[in-house]
């Protein structure tokens, strides 16, 4: 790619993980590196078994476990801090060509770090590197910042039938 673009995917809608993973998926298919780090997330997903079907597919996780129902604690702020300082480095280093910043509004939105931190990264980052960040709540900075703001929003969904996540499909 000449040039790559950054794209948030935020709303308060089932899916914007899962389209980082899609479009994960569809790079690594045309032969691209795809470094996918994930904020506030700790616990199993179905998703970090990907590295051993997709080729060229990196994925780690910045969170203990799911705090989001709890403050966070000073390991949550220090865990998600070395998160990023890690995709700083995999931001400018020009060995992938898509990073995936999942939760990283939600990371935000709990004040893990800073907007300001995180736009300096993104100016600072490697031109070609297309950039996907996801999570509810996107700050207006990182919106007006991006290249391409999708927001999902929830019109209808099973959870509120009590309908809890299921294995392969909301994790």
């Amino acid at each position: 790619m000449e040039k790559g673009y950054i794209h948030i995917y935020t709303g308060n809608g089932k899916g914007k993980t899962t389209a980082a993973l899609g479009l994960s998926m569809r790079a690594v298919c045309a032969g691209k590196k795809v470094y996918f780090g994930q904020f506030i997330k700790g616990m199993e997903y179905n998703e970090t078994k990907a590295i051993e079907y997709l080729p060229n597919f990196e994925i780690h996780q910045f969170g203990k476990d799911c705090f989001i129902y709890n403050d966070p604690t000073d390991k949550d702020i220090k865990r998600a801090k070395e998160g990023l300082e890690i995709c700083k480095e995999v931001l400018s280093s020009g060995e992938y060509d898509v990073v995936v910043l999942d939760e990283l509004n939600i990371a935000l939105y709990y004040k893990l770090f800073f907007v300001d931190d995180v736009l300096d990264i993104l100016k600072n980052k490697s031109p070609k590197v297309e950039v996907i960040i996801t999570g509810r709540y996107a700050p207006k900075e990182l919106i007006e910042f991006a290249d391409l703001v999708t927001e999902m929003k929830e019109i209808k969904h099973y959870y509120q039938k009590g309908i809890i996540a299921r294995e392969g499909i909301e994790r």
